[in-house]
């Protein structure tokens, strides 16, 4: 690779992430059609649509978590690997939040934040446990750090599960419907957190209910229905003037009309 083309890669002319005709199926059902999509550095961009509209598969293909059926996937302009070492290289680049918080119940919060750097990244118990105390204290949970999982709310463990997967230091970070298993109460302080990663410039892709969060957070919104992308624009745009009849019938639904 030539040093012009090293400069193109990690300058913003290539996508963080980007998604080529992607397709995917399960047996005959077609969950993701034809999908494309570029992910800028330091862009938040949040995927809402109905229940069953591809959301959640396309968030977990990004780091094939789920497999695709044709297409292509690109981490900063190169192709992401179906298996082996490369595959688990890049997959560490990619932060990755589910729905349950995926904490390893037997370990103190501290050993799940660390367990990844010292394991993949090979720092030091010292390294890794002054990193996972920056970021535990960061997200509100430095006073947790000793306790395990059960000990936590769900609030709590989410906060705890954000700073596992910045201690890898990733590229972007990618949020699967993160606030949905959490009591309304302890909503907010996820959001918080998340506000706090795109205020400092963490490349997001969210898929989310939560549309206060889109509408305030967001640099665009992606709206899928029926495993395709109907609609993209800004949260004003989106909101406001939606583009598409399927679009208005989806916010009307949420609204309550």
């Amino acid at each position: 690779m030539s040093k012009t083309d090293t400069v193109e890669k990690s300058g913003r002319d290539v996508p963080v992430i980007e998604l080529r005709h992607v397709d995917k199926h399960y047996g005959n059902l077609h969950v993701l059609r034809d999908i494309n999509l570029k992910v800028e550095k330091g862009e938040v961009v949040v995927v809402i649509g109905p229940s069953g509209s591809g959301k959640s598969t396309m968030c977990r293909t990004i780091n094939r978590l789920e497999t695709i059926d044709s297409g292509e996937i690109l981490i900063e302009g190169e192709p992401l690997p179906q298996e082996g070492r490369d595959l688990t290289r890049m997959r560490a680049e990619l932060g990755m939040v589910f729905q349950q918080f995926n904490l390893f119940a037997h370990l103190s919060i501290l050993d799940n934040v660390t367990l990844g750097p010292r394991e993949v990244l090979g720092l030091s118990k010292e390294e890794a446990e002054a990193r996972a105390m920056e970021l535990l204290e960061r997200v509100g949970v430095g006073e947790q750090a000793n306790k395990v999982p059960a000990q936590l709310s769900g609030g709590q463990q989410q906060r705890a599960a954000i700073a596992r997967s910045l201690a890898m230091r990733p590229k972007a970070m990618m949020f699967d419907e993160p606030t949905s298993a959490l009591d309304p109460e302890m909503i907010n302080e996820v959001l918080d957190v998340m506000v706090e990663l795109a205020r400092g410039g963490m490349t997001m892709v969210v898929v989310t209910h939560e549309m206060g969060f889109a509408r305030r957070v967001a640099s665009r919104v992606i709206f899928m229905a029926e495993g395709q992308i109907v609609e993209e624009g800004s949260p004003d745009e989106f909101f406001d003037h939606p583009k598409t009849q399927r679009a208005r019938d989806f916010l009307d639904s949420i609204r309550g009309h």
